[in-house]
């Protein structure tokens, strides 16, 4: 399969891994909107909404309340913005939803920075 999370997963393409377990993998977006903008994908591929697996779903839902409180404890991020595209405005067949943090205060850390800072123990 040539989709771009499939490689991702398979560990074809590097990414800065911010939590990874059986089902799901999160992981900075390489072109963010905000500092600390992350992926969750699905390690089986489902192409959206439509066809992924309900309890997949809600573990996905589970991991971005824990996610969210890392970015607030880490990254001290105001607000975020939780979203899932689907049909013509998903750029990647493969369901992801995003975590794009809000600040008051613009926070322009680099790729880098932000995954230091959010992997430090």
């Amino acid at each position: 399969m040539n989709c771009l999370f499939c490689r991702i997963i398979n560990n074809e393409i590097p990414s800065k891994k911010i939590y990874e377990d059986d089902k799901i993998l999160v992981f900075l977006d390489i072109n963010p909107k905000a500092s600390g903008h992350m992926l969750i994908i699905p390690k089986t591929h489902y192409t959206n909404i439509e066809d992924i697996d309900l309890d997949v779903l809600k573990h996905i839902n589970d991991i971005s309340k824990k996610i969210y409180q890392l970015l607030k404890d880490k990254l001290h991020i105001d607000g975020i913005t939780i979203c899932q595209n689907n049909g013509i405005s998903q750029e990647i067949k493969h369901f992801h939803m995003h975590l794009i943090p809000n600040y008051i205060n613009n926070n322009s850390l680099s790729l880098e920075e932000v995954y230091k800072v959010l992997t430090r123990e």
